[in-house]
């Protein structure tokens, strides 16, 4: 039985037990890391609402994603390595978070030109995390938007997220779904301010 930092190699992880794993080094990962939105809410509830959507969309039957999920800003934001998150849950859940960390030596405007251009070729499940992950980040910039995000800062994003998903489709209609919704609520907030300007 592997102890508190035992490796996914001592053994095969339960499904409980690779998820109770994945949240408990997110949080001691995040646990001084706040959302950019004028609530500046806890990072984790971001982390928690990209893993509910990625459960729903899978019906719970792929607890590695659900963990990659939780995981899923680790390395961009944390400084944590691909070979932690190997050694500590595996080559799936750690090629799953690779897969949707971006290269921060590359700008900002080239990372996202990236995205755009890969989404398309990406795995199914990458796809899922993906969409997930830009439907909490609509959600969270209609809600509670970076107190120094512009209008046309909000705009430009929606836009951008909009174009991900565009090579993202027919991976789940559920999922897609919840990224419409978002993204129209968003459009609409963006709509309201416009007109009271």
């Amino acid at each position: 039985m592997p102890g508190h930092d035992g490796t996914a190699a001592d053994r095969k992880l339960s499904d409980v037990e690779l998820l109770a794993r994945a949240w408990r080094v997110a949080a001691e990962r995040h646990v001084d890391h706040r959302r950019k939105g004028s609530r500046a809410e806890p990072y984790v509830n971001h982390l928690a609402e990209v893993a509910d959507l990625v459960a729903a969309a899978t019906g719970g039957g792929d607890a590695e994603l659900v963990a990659a999920a939780v995981l899923h800003d680790t390395v961009e934001d944390t400084g944590m390595s691909l070979a932690e998150l190997d050694r500590l849950f595996g080559p799936d859940v750690a090629g799953l978070v690779a897969e949707v960390s971006d290269d921060k030596d590359l700008t900002r405007e080239e990372r996202k030109r990236l995205q755009v251009e890969s989404a398309a070729a990406k795995p199914d499940r990458v796809k899922l995390l993906r969409l997930a992950d830009k439907t909490s980040n609509l959600r969270s910039t209609t809600v509670s938007p970076p107190a120094n995000w512009s209008l046309q800062r909000r705009r430009a994003y929606l836009d951008w997220a909009r174009a991900v998903a565009a090579g993202m489709r027919g991976v789940n209609p559920w999922l897609e779904q919840q990224f419409d919704l978002a993204a129209a609520a968003l459009e609409d907030r963006l709509q309201q301010e416009e007109v009271k300007t």
